[in-house]
């Protein structure tokens, strides 16, 4: 009779059977050595810029809470008194700062009322205080940057200055091409649309609040090549991603135009949309220019 098949049993060329399931065989240096690598290559995007090594932080001194926040508030009182004073000088000079700022729409008659007892009081308080955050934004982004550079890799480092100063350029072009651009076009729009219906006589608070916001919200609109180029650099967003969603960009500028504009005008937000779409593939290719550099100089 044939013995049977089981555990310590022998086949029919008389060889032992296996016990079980047949184990894996234990990972050599090499393949630990590889697996090694991969984690390392995983942890270079976002853990790394996140947890970077002690090696890469030149001035890391180890500092208590209390110390951080004492240094915060120091920071926080020297802007906020360079700012005070900026917004002073602004108020002296703000029927001068006013009448400029109305010259978009002087040309097409529009008359301007006071509709409330010191309206145009309050009015130039504000002009003031956005003239004056605008003079002192670069005092503000000093201190903001010196607090923040002793905890900068020696590799962010190297894109703080392009980063700095890309930053304030946009930001300025931006309020600049509100100005010359995106104000004149929506509010001619308005004017032409009443034309023949009703006068144009709008109340000087309602219209600063419109011109404003539309101008701060331009500038700031026109920070997304250095966003861009902050996370390509860290290397957690790459170029090919940034191009490869580019149909949701387009649909996300037009969106993002008709929240920051205060207008409802159609105009306005192309006006608006169409540069930020161009912004962002000018951001891509910037973005891809570094890695090029980057892999130029690794090879």
């Amino acid at each position: 009779a044939r013995p049977a098949s089981g555990a310590g049993g022998q086949g029919p060329a008389g060889e032992p059977q296996q016990q079980g399931a047949q184990l894996p065989a234990a990972p050599t240096a090499q393949q630990l050595a590889a697996q090694g690598m991969e984690v390392e290559e995983d942890r270079t995007a976002l853990s790394k810029f996140l947890f970077p090594d002690k090696e890469e932080l030149p001035d890391d001194v180890e500092m208590g809470i209390w110390d951080h926040l004492d240094e915060l508030r120091e920071r926080v009182i020297i802007t906020a008194v360079f700012s005070v004073l900026a917004m002073t000088g602004c108020f002296i000079f703000a029927k001068p700062l006013i009448v400029f700022l109305e010259a978009p729409v002087l040309s097409t008659g529009v008359r301007f009322l006071q509709l409330s007892p010191g309206e145009f009081f309050f009015t130039s308080l504000k002009t003031a205080g956005y003239c004056g955050l605008l003079l002192g934004s670069p005092v503000i982004l000093y201190e903001a940057i010196s607090y923040i550079v002793p905890g900068l890799t020696v590799k962010e480092r190297k894109f703080l200055g392009p980063i700095v100063l890309g930053s304030t350029a946009l930001f300025y072009v931006g309020v600049s091409f509100s100005y010359a651009v995106l104000t004149p076009a929506a509010l001619n729009f308005f004017v032409s649309y009443a034309e023949g219906a009703v006068e144009s006589l709008w109340s000087i608070d309602q219209y600063f609040e419109f011109v404003l916001v539309l101008m701060f919200s331009t500038g700031l609109s026109f920070q997304v090549p250095v966003i861009q180029v902050l996370l390509g650099g860290a290397g957690i967003v790459s170029s090919e991603a940034m191009l490869a969603v580019w149909r949701y960009v387009i649909v996300g500028a037009v969106i993002a135009a008709a929240v920051l504009t205060p207008s409802t005008d159609p105009l306005t937000q192309c006006l608006l949309a169409g540069p930020l779409i161009g912004l962002y593939f000018g951001g891509a290719y910037a973005v891809k220019a570094i890695e090029a550099n980057r892999t130029a100089a690794a090879s």
